[in-house]
């Protein structure tokens, strides 16, 4: 292991979300919207993803940088008997899909994370999401994966942000980053 082609590695990755400078300030931008209207951002991932919705979902609620309202934001990966309930009843790929039928409205917010871009239970979430109207910003690794070759036609109401890269730690990096970012223009 070269700790300095991890560091080189890293650098790289982070130096390509230049070319998504629009992407970010639109999904932050959908956000604002959305808290500006009393709608809610729920997010949603699994392993470090999961990790990653928590982590954002608490800088909306609690602060990022300064003291300010809180914001309202849900992360679907943390009721642990809902997710037991449903992966139990229905199938783990129904974990967030059933949450967004009971707690998202029209208007809201999803932010799906997926390093794979192969995620089944953010692909079932993404499928409500549409029928509901709940805008829709997904975080994808891996060339956007199957969520990314899903969406072949523009639609004003979804936004991918792919970090170019099949590693899933250098992703995973990314799509904190973005997250930050996008509590940054929020709390500004």
């Amino acid at each position: 292991m070269n700790i300095q082609d991890i560091v080189n590695e890293h650098i790289a990755v982070a130096k390509s979300l230049s070319g998504m400078e629009k992407e970010i300030l639109e999904a932050s931008k959908i956000c604002e919207a959305a808290i500006l209207r009393g709608n809610k951002i729920l997010l949603a991932g699994n392993g470090g993803s999961a990790a990653d919705a928590q982590h954002i979902a608490a800088e909306f609620v609690g602060r990022y940088v300064k003291n300010r309202a809180s914001m309202p934001a849900i992360a679907l990966t943390t009721d642990s008997s809902a997710l037991t309930a449903i992966a139990n009843d229905y199938g783990f790929e129904h974990v967030f899909s059933r949450q967004l039928e009971g707690l998202g409205t029209e208007g809201d917010v999803f932010i799906g994370i997926s390093t794979s871009g192969n995620s089944a239970n953010i692909v079932k979430a993404v499928e409500v999401a549409r029928q509901k109207r709940i805008k829709i910003i997904l975080l994808l690794g891996n060339e956007g994966g199957a969520l990314g070759k899903k969406r072949l036609v523009a639609d004003e109401n979804e936004l991918l942000l792919i970090v170019p890269s099949k590693t899933t730690a250098r992703v995973q990096e990314m799509h904190i980053f973005i997250g930050h970012i996008i509590c940054q223009y929020l709390e500004n």
